[in-house]
């Protein structure tokens, strides 16, 4: 997320940043980030656990966007519209995440964690001079090795003086492999998990 929000574009202290998929490990990531940044976060998530664990992470505020209105509470909350929007979720909450967001908002696509891949109207690019921001960190390592060094430098050095507060992952034994893939599939871990090989 550090690359998300310094490299692709850049939050400024006291800018709205919507988080879609906020109880997962990348959402998690995302709020840790952006509040680090001085960003006032908005955590979007489907169930009541995710949102805890976001509002535990640093999250202001929070929307269960499969029971409220995306779009309308997201306006609603951050004043008129969101800066930012994290998205590695996708699926149908893209297009009302994208219309949250403020003129000069930039909309940053980290993944398809839903499955489907979003189709957006181009017009709301167009309209209030929205940005649409492409992230993928992984291809950037290849290309920019040294940048990727001292990306990584700067995300220790933020760990390590108490800005960032990484999740510890949760434990399941290896033979467990099968129904955390279920639920890392059905989207209801929260957070991350690590399998643990038995002893």
């Amino acid at each position: 997320m550090l690359f998300t929000l310094t490299r692709r574009t850049t939050v400024a202290p006291g800018e709205w940043v919507l988080v879609l998929g906020a109880g997962g490990g990348i959402g998690l990531a995302a709020v840790d980030v952006a509040t680090a940044l001085g960003a006032r976060v908005i955590a979007a998530a489907s169930t009541p656990d995710k949102l805890e664990a976001a509002v535990a992470m640093g999250a202001e505020a929070t929307i269960a966007y499969e029971e409220e209105d995306l779009k309308t509470r997201a306006r609603e909350l951050s004043g008129g519209g969101v800066d930012v929007v994290i998205d590695p979720v996708g699926g149908r909450h893209a297009e009302p995440a994208l219309r949250a967001t403020r003129h000069m908002g930039r909309f940053c696509v980290i993944g398809f964690a839903s499955g489907p891949i979003p189709s957006i109207p181009i017009n709301q690019v167009l309209l209030n001079n929205r940005t649409l921001v492409g992230v993928d960190w992984g291809g950037w390592t290849f290309k920019d090795p040294f940048g990727n060094r001292a990306l990584i430098d700067e995300l220790m050095g933020m760990v390590a003086d108490g800005r960032l507060h990484p999740t510890a992952p949760a434990t399941r034994p290896l033979e467990d492999a099968a129904a955390v893939m279920e639920a890392l599939i059905d989207r209801t871990v929260a957070g991350k998990v690590v399998l643990v090989p038995s002893r």
